[in-house]
């Protein structure tokens, strides 16, 4: 058969932190309250148009293999949808957190099946006086940090960076971070939930109870000597690219033709405007929040935006 450019159900995920300006931005009315995240791609997401329709993203690979994620993807990680695309909307700060490398995912975690998570967020929209929390304000040893979490001093260490509507921010696994309150983005990362919390203002859980620190784990996948990355503006197309994935963004007033950048599916999401998208199998019509899916097999992409459309892309590259 013909492969298509497939669209996925949303996964809603509810947190504490979560707020209510995303589901406002999607058009969406059935979301539960607070609303954290969507996720728009991920491995176990139905797909729910065209002649893959009500299977899961994870079951299309297995069916097509490479024709469906490229060849590099399916090398190295099989039958699996290896990135996942997902909004996040932080009405409060999100825990002070970590996470592995691939590494110490496949040694220490491997019964989860997850990899490491490495990501990138794309600032959609910011509060002023916003900020993120990424990396330390100086390296420090393991024994210093380990130090500074037991006395509560590890607040004092964390580098708070301002962002803005427009910036991206590389998060390389390892990296010590937080998404502070007041911000909406997009995120692309490896497909993996391992988060290991490292402080969380003592909140507690719909029960009552506090949430579950992982400073053993935290401690051993830190990484403790490089700077923090700043933000970067979108003045190019190419946003991020790393050996797990590139980000691109384009905006667009006329039909917009391209080809596929590499040996690989690619991730569209629209993030302002309308569009409709075309491809040798077919069309559908975007509107603000859409994503799709194409598949490798599809060489040759054009997206006709409804007066002006912004998107980005997202794909795995070459190494």
């Amino acid at each position: 058969m013909t492969l298509h450019a497939v669209r996925l159900t949303r996964r809603y995920e509810s947190r504490l932190w979560g707020g209510e300006h995303l589901a406002t931005w999607l058009n969406i009315g059935d979301a539960p309250t607070p609303l954290a995240e969507t996720w728009e791609v991920y491995n176990d997401n139905l797909i729910c148009n065209g002649a893959l329709q009500g299977l899961t993203l994870r079951q299309a690979v297995q069916r097509f293999g490479a024709a469906f994620v490229g060849q590099r993807s399916y090398d190295r990680y099989g039958a699996e949808f290896p990135l996942l695309a997902k909004f996040i909307d932080a009405a409060q700060p999100l825990s002070v957190q970590v996470h592995p490398d691939d590494a110490y995912a496949h040694t220490h975690e491997a019964a989860s099946g997850f990899h490491g998570k490495t990501e990138a967020w794309h600032i959609l929209a910011a509060q002023p006086g916003s900020d993120i929390i990424h990396g330390l304000i100086r390296p420090m040893s393991r024994t210093q940090y380990a130090d500074a979490i037991a006395n509560g001093t590890l607040d004092t260490l964390l580098r708070h960076v301002p962002v803005h509507a427009g910036d991206t921010v590389f998060v390389p696994a390892g990296t010590i971070h937080a998404i502070n309150a007041g911000i909406m983005l997009f995120e692309i990362q490896q497909t993996s939930d391992l988060t290991y919390r490292v402080y969380d203002y003592n909140r507690r859980d719909a029960h009552g109870n506090l949430r579950d620190l992982h400073i053993a784990q935290a401690i051993a996948v830190s990484d403790l000597g490089v700077a923090a990355v700043v933000p970067t503006p979108a003045r190019a197309h190419e946003l991020v690219r790393s050996e797990f994935f590139v980000m691109d963004r384009f905006t667009a007033h006329q039909p917009h033709t391209w080809q596929r950048p590499a040996d690989t599916f690619q991730i569209v999401t629209l993030i302002d405007g309308a569009a409709t998208y075309t491809d040798g199998a077919g069309s559908a019509q975007l509107t603000r929040g859409d994503s799709l899916v194409i598949p490798a097999a599809i060489a040759t992409s054009t997206l006709t935006p409804v007066g002006s459309a912004t998107w980005l892309r997202c794909w795995v590259p070459p190494q």
